[in-house]
């Protein structure tokens, strides 16, 4: 089970890469046509498996034999998707192997994960590794969407860029930024919650696939997707919270996109002058020096590559 339609579009393209299935869901892929359910693996959120095992009884909950918590840290800790999962939970057959999955996982939610799986073997990084130095962070201070994409068309003229995702806070500034970038010859994909699965899981797929070189998305794709040529990621906005403070899970999982596989990647974050404080408050939390550049010193962003 996953949080969200977005991390089923992630589990259904990496279903295609790793049965080589990059035209079609994979047969032991389970979907539901009309009233039967077909296939070995079952993706979805909380509420429509919930749907399925106790409403549509599409799934016999006694013959599950692997049950897997995606982004455990958001499902438990978020109430509603906690209460169904656990309702699924409780209901499975005692030899039912569970599986508890997360980049990060705060401390209350570790001890509650504790409560409901029995005799668990913990496999985590050291504290210190989720401070990912492996990338640099750079940020710039721009005063406009105009000047951040003028410092974006830097970038791409001074370094060689593998694959990009690029990280917008709006659908709107994603869509305008898209636009933009294809007009200039960009190979760009667009990632936003308005797409369905399917849409999304294509989106992927094509990414992975290397047809598109830019990857531009909002938040619903931060978590999740490994490709192995991405080498920079860029925080059109940086992620913040509902108080305006900012969001350190999500920044964590953003940038994480362009150090896959133990690779070197470089991390860019375009930030107003009013918006200083959230950089700070960044390197305080992660302990860690993220370094202005200026948007137009190319000389500077040239040395990057090096």
């Amino acid at each position: 089970m996953t949080p969200s339609k977005a991390g089923i579009c992630i589990q259904v393209a990496e279903m295609r890469r790793v049965w080589r299935r990059p035209d079609a869901i994979s047969p032991s892929l389970a979907v539901l046509q009309g009233a039967v359910l077909e296939g070995q693996i079952v993706i979805g959120t909380p509420g429509t498996m919930l749907d399925w095992c106790f409403k549509r009884r599409v799934i016999d909950v006694k013959k599950i034999d692997m049950f897997v918590l995606d982004e455990a840290d958001i499902m438990i800790d978020t109430q509603g998707l906690s209460y169904q999962s656990i309702r699924i939970q409780r209901s499975l057959p005692k030899g039912c192997q569970m599986l508890l999955f997360s980049a990060t996982f705060k401390e209350t939610v570790r001890a509650f994960a504790m409560q409901i799986v029995s005799n668990p073997i913990v496999i985590k990084l050291r504290e210190e590794e989720l401070t990912l130095g492996n990338i640099r962070q750079y940020f710039f201070v721009c005063k406009s969407r105009e000047e951040k994409y003028r410092a974006l068309c830097n970038i791409y003229g001074s370094i060689t860029i593998g694959q990009a995702m690029i990280f917008c806070q709006t659908r709107r500034v994603a869509d305008w930024l898209a636009a933009e970038m294809t007009q200039d010859g960009h190979q760009v994909a667009i990632l936003t919650a308005e797409l369905t699965v399917a849409q999304r899981a294509n989106v992927i797929q094509r990414f992975r696939d290397g047809k598109e070189k830019v990857l531009i998305a909002t938040n619903v794709c931060a978590r999740g997707i490994d490709v192995q040529q991405v080498t920079i990621v860029v925080n059109f906005s940086l992620p913040i919270d509902q108080n305006n403070e900012p969001d350190f899970e999500t920044y964590l999982h953003r940038i994480g996109r362009a150090g896959r596989f133990g690779k070197k990647g470089i991390a860019f974050s375009m930030v107003e002058s009013q918006n200083m404080r959230l950089v700070q408050m960044i390197e305080e939390h992660f302990q860690t020096k993220i370094k202005q550049l200026d948007p137009d010193d190319m000389d500077e962003l040239e040395k990057l590559a090096n």
